[in-house]
């Protein structure tokens, strides 16, 4: 195996199982309808708006790194839901799709031997694809401990 297909399944990896820490599914399984759009005393957040919040940036990220008329949200106001708890049971649901078509995209993407991991994308200002895997991983990282925290203060969380 080279180094750049060894590079490209790591990447893979970390992207869907999370390597070192919970994983999407983990992080989201069994959250009670009612606590989906509750923010916890002590959090900014509710799990909603994380998982809302994850999705419109993994959306941004992977549409920068393949599509040169991509025009990114506003930050910070477009990068996060107005809404503070889904309407309904099927939005949630939607955005979960969406959430795990989105991060296969970016796991396609990245396993693309056609694409040059360390090329400069030509309409960013220096960033790479692989730059651009990392910053899911460690923005999905980041939010999904989050999630986990406001889990544990809602009592949601084993």
């Amino acid at each position: 195996m080279s180094g750049d297909t060894a590079l490209r399944k790591q990447l893979v990896k970390l992207l869907i199982s999370g390597e070192a820490h919970v994983d999407f599914d983990k992080a989201i399984a069994g959250l009670p309808v009612e606590l989906r759009g509750k923010v916890p005393e002590g959090a900014e957040h509710s799990p909603w708006q994380l998982l809302e919040h994850m999705r419109i940036a993994l959306w941004d990220i992977l549409e920068f790194s393949r599509d040169e008329k991509h025009t990114s949200p506003e930050w910070p106001t477009e990068y996060w839901p107005a809404e503070g708890a889904p309407k309904t049971t099927a939005d949630w649901d939607t955005s979960v799709k969406a959430y795990k078509k989105l991060i296969q995209g970016m796991s396609d993407l990245v396993s693309d031997e056609s694409i040059d991991l360390f090329a400069t994308i030509p309409h960013g200002d220096g960033q790479t694809v692989l730059r651009e895997a990392l910053l899911v991983a460690d923005h999905n990282a980041y939010h999904l401990g989050q999630l986990v925290m406001v889990r544990k203060l809602l009592g949601a969380w084993d």
